[in-house]
């Protein structure tokens, strides 16, 4: 069936050859076809369709494209926060509380609050999204965590290398065996990608290289966590391997910036993280001024940033780190599809998926200038309405 979204007041197309790269369509129109975008143009040039979508002059944007998130885990950290809001500070090594809990908990469980979060995601305009393992730190679990992820996204990260768990206290380079041999072997199977956390208190930059290498052998690509509570050698070592992202990057020297400006490794910020652990947040103006390709996720996690809204994080990312409204939307779509790698998503043109969002209001300005406020009214994922 062909639907039309007609009557659009404000489209956000992010199309190559616009004026802009966060151009806008002012009265425009989108037809909609076995999954696909078909047409874009203007609302009294559109073509006829079966289903007739008026859209009362409000904004469409592409469907956000979250490309950081933990969805699968056990329990949750809020006595943690807690703490945090009263002064504690924040460190990695609160991701083994999560462990236990993940690992007691059985398949349908996890599969059931993942499934609810996806609800949240969807209700809030994301179309696409990134899953990482992570709360397992042993082979049984992290198969389940990816297994159950691919479930739901083909955008599955194996990280195994999230922290060393409490057993391998002692031994951290035991550990690196166990996930760069058999625990890569059972979840490479169910997994795009191999990442790192590349950070003091998690793992050196030797460390990291070796399950790097190890996950690029097996055929994933690598993304890193790094640079989140320090500096450190971990975008380096990102840009080296061709890294499609590096994540976090609250804590980056001039040379880190060059070089991520030099190369086609994206850097995604996660402001929810900034937000919930007090920690300063990245400078968005100096990267994007700087010629870094900038993407926006929400690090869904239960620890250090338990949100699932894009919207917030625009919000926060406009108020905080010196975005601008249109460069924020675009991260949180185009920017987050790069992130992936991915030429099917994050743009309003024929051929892309149809990954829409109608939103209750007339610009996506409102994104930022609403904070707080549901604004999202009516979402679309391959054509088919989920929210």
């Amino acid at each position: 069936m062909r639907t039309l979204i007609t009557n659009i007041g404000e489209l956000t197309t992010n199309a190559a050859g616009s004026a802009t790269p966060h151009h806008a369509v002012q009265d425009a129109a989108v037809l909609m076809e076995d999954g696909l975008i078909t047409w874009v143009g203007r609302a009294d040039e559109a073509p006829g369709a079966e289903e007739i979508v008026d859209a009362e002059g409000r904004a469409v944007i592409p469907g956000f494209v979250d490309s950081h998130s933990h969805l699968v885990f056990g329990g949750d950290r809020a006595a943690e926060f807690e703490a945090r809001m009263a002064g504690q500070k924040y460190a990695a090594g609160g991701i083994r509380s999560t462990v236990a809990a993940t690992r007691a908990a059985p398949d349908d469980e996890l599969r059931a609050r993942l499934r609810g979060f996806l609800d949240e995601m969807h209700a809030q305009g994301t179309t696409t999204v990134e899953i990482k393992s992570g709360y397992g730190l042993d082979v049984e679990t992290e198969e389940r965590l990816v297994r159950l992820a691919a479930e739901v996204t083909p955008e599955v990260t194996f990280l195994g290398a999230h922290v060393v768990p409490a057993e391998y206290a002692d031994d951290p380079e035991g550990y690196v065996d166990l996930v760069t041999g058999p625990m890569l072997e059972a979840c490479a199977p169910h997994a795009r990608w191999i990442d790192v956390f590349c950070e003091t208190g998690a793992f050196s930059v030797e460390q990291s290289r070796r399950v790097l290498e190890a996950g690029i052998a097996r055929g994933l690509a690598p993304r890193v966590h790094a640079s989140q509570l320090g500096p450190g050698g971990g975008v380096q070592l990102a840009v080296e391997l061709g890294a499609a992202s590096i994540d976090h990057g609250t804590y980056l020297t001039d040379d880190d910036v060059a070089a991520l400006a030099a190369s086609e490794t994206v850097l995604t910020l996660l402001p929810g993280v900034e937000f919930s652990t007090r920690q300063p947040y990245p400078d968005a103006r100096r990267l994007i001024d700087a010629g870094v390709t900038v993407a926006l996720a929400c690090d869904t996690n239960p620890g250090s940033s338990f949100t699932s809204s894009m919207p917030f994080c625009i919000a926060v990312s406009v108020r905080d780190m010196g975005m601008t409204p249109a460069e924020a939307v675009w991260a949180a779509t185009a920017g987050g599809a790069r992130a992936l790698r991915r030429e099917d998503i994050g743009v309003i043109a024929p051929g892309y998926r149809a990954d829409l969002v109608l939103l209750r209001a007339p610009s996506r300005i409102h994104l930022a200038y609403r904070p707080g406020v549901p604004l999202v009214e009516r979402v679309w994922k391959d054509g088919v309405q989920v929210a």
